[in-house]
């Protein structure tokens, strides 16, 4: 329904991707889960992002045609997207990127903000014809993260991992990228301020990855870790940590 390719699987987990062969996505299943509760940090939504409009809309058709229900469409002058739970309640969030041309900047941020999607004029891009699926440029856009305090999250994620803060005017949220992107990772507290992480073992997010330009970038964003105090897990040039609202974040060098 979504258009990813099974890549390759071996019964506990699947791994997802283009159909080029690209992964983005690895589901890792535990039939003894236990659900996520509501009011906890964790996963928001994972962001897939489309090329370009049309792709957009021949995704809207093809989850629609389906037969599954988007909670959402929304214009956030940045972007066009639409939004779905999974079967387990995990979002995510189709979209497109408005040129950066367009995008509008005030006082040093991004303006990010929420109107109704014109979704009329969306599907009038749809292309029909055969549907192949992710077309091969799909990228993982963005991930964004329910978490229990914003100025413990970008004194982490701005301040030891070296994201920059694009935009705070979002109520309730901040949103962070590499290279001038809108957001790289959104996070939020509309899950409620100081929210517990999730019972060990819950369904949901187990961990998500940023791929660094170097190694020597990995080096230093793990001397910045250790001499916070933190302690990150070192596996195959990669490394993984927990940010302050318990998530588990893997920061690995290029493939």
């Amino acid at each position: 329904m979504i258009g990813l390719r099974v890549l390759e699987g071996d019964g506990s987990a699947v791994s997802l991707g283009t159909e080029d062969g690209r992964p983005l996505v690895e589901l890792a299943g535990d039939p003894d889960a236990p659900p996520r509760p509501r009011m906890s940090t964790g996963l928001f939504h994972l962001a897939l992002l489309l090329p370009d409009r049309a792709e957009l809309a021949r995704s809207v058709r093809r989850v629609v045609g389906a037969g599954w229900r988007f909670t959402g469409a929304s214009d956030h002058f940045v972007s066009e997207a639409l939004y779905l739970d999974d079967p387990e309640g995990n979002g995510i969030e189709l979209y497109r990127d408005r040129p950066r041309s367009e995008w509008v900047r005030e006082g040093g941020e991004l303006k990010i903000g929420t109107v109704a999607l014109d979704l009329d004029d969306l599907m009038a891009q749809e292309p029909g014809g055969d549907d192949a699926g992710m077309p091969p440029q799909t990228t993982m856009g963005h991930v964004h993260l329910n978490v229990a305090d914003l100025d413990d999250t970008e004194a982490f994620y701005a301040g030891l991992l070296g994201l920059d803060v694009t935009a705070r005017g979002y109520p309730g949220a901040l949103f962070l990228s590499a290279g001038g992107y809108h957001h790289h990772l959104g996070t939020n507290l509309w899950r409620g301020a100081g929210a517990p992480p999730p019972p060990p073992g819950s369904v949901g997010l187990r961990e998500f990855s940023f791929r660094l330009p170097s190694g020597g970038a990995v080096a230093e964003v793990r001397d910045r870790l250790v001499a916070a105090g933190l302690e990150p897990q070192e596996s195959g040039g990669a490394l993984r940590v927990l940010d302050p609202s318990r998530n588990a974040v893997v920061l690995a060098p290029p493939t």
